[in-house]
């Protein structure tokens, strides 16, 4: 069975790096952002329109080429993280969390018993369709399922101790865009206030013994937080790739 290598960075205390396919599901963007050389790829379910066997081509994808795909859910629902992690994924990224219960229902729908009460399934995409003993599988599987929590909002950030606090969760990512508009300040990545409440989160993440991350589009932003100590960066997309490099082509073409 699979092992969760950006998990075992970031058990090791060393860094990950990742991005996200928000538009373009095909098995050849896996392959292509695989060769690149980032460590994981977040597939969104919470704003793109991927179905769930969409999905599955993703993961099957992602296995051939030894690279962690792990889904951002719609929500933190046992039936929708269920389904995601039954179909292959190698861990979630659950959104909009705000609170200790909602962390504590997100983990307990990741993990089997006696960790949560996640329903068991030896799935052949997990065990490549070779036997394995339901103890065996459900206990590998809960050490190699990984847990984003993503904290969005001022009020998820208040609580942030007590949310980490929830046993399970691996990494605590910020959610810059909608944090920037619970904050007051949309889209003002680098404002005062944003520079607060995101080293907030550094704060916790470090009390708890979580990696803390976040998702942006520009690299200087990711990088500083990442010399302030952040160690799951996430930086641009599919369609960030391709519209750059398209744009710097013609530019170069042009100029």
């Amino acid at each position: 069975m699979k092992t969760n290598r950006t998990l075992g960075l970031l058990r090791e205390g060393k860094t990950a790096l990742g991005t996200m396919i928000g538009e373009c599901g095909a098995p050849e963007v896996v392959w292509t952002l695989a060769r690149a050389g980032f460590d994981f790829i977040i597939v969104d379910n919470e704003h793109a329109p991927f179905s769930l066997e969409d999905n599955a081509r993703m993961y099957r994808a992602a296995k051939a080429v030894d690279i962690d795909l792990l889904v951002r859910v719609p929500d933190a629902q046992y039936h929708l993280i269920a389904r995601t992690l039954d179909a292959g994924a190698d861990g979630i990224m659950a959104p909009r969390i705000e609170t200790p219960e909602q962390a504590r229902a997100a983990i307990a729908a990741v993990k089997y018993p006696p960790v949560g009460r996640r329903g068991c399934a030896t799935r052949g995409i997990h065990t490549d369709l070779e036997p394995v003993a339901l103890g065996a599988y459900t206990q590998h599987m809960n050490a190699n399922t990984m847990v984003i929590l993503q904290l969005e909002t001022r009020a998820a950030i208040d609580r942030a101790d007590e949310i980490l606090a929830v046993k399970g969760a691996d990494v605590a990512l910020i959610g810059p865009a909608d944090l920037s508009v619970s904050l007051g300040v949309p889209g003002e990545i680098g404002h005062a206030l944003m520079e607060e409440y995101i080293g907030k989160v550094v704060a916790a993440a470090e009390r708890a013994g979580v990696a803390s991350g976040i998702h942006w589009g520009d690299a200087a932003i990711v990088k500083k937080w990442r010399d302030r100590g952040m160690r799951c960066l996430m930086y641009s997309s599919e369609m960030g790739f391709l519209s750059g490099g398209a744009r710097a082509g013609v530019a170069e073409m042009r100029g």
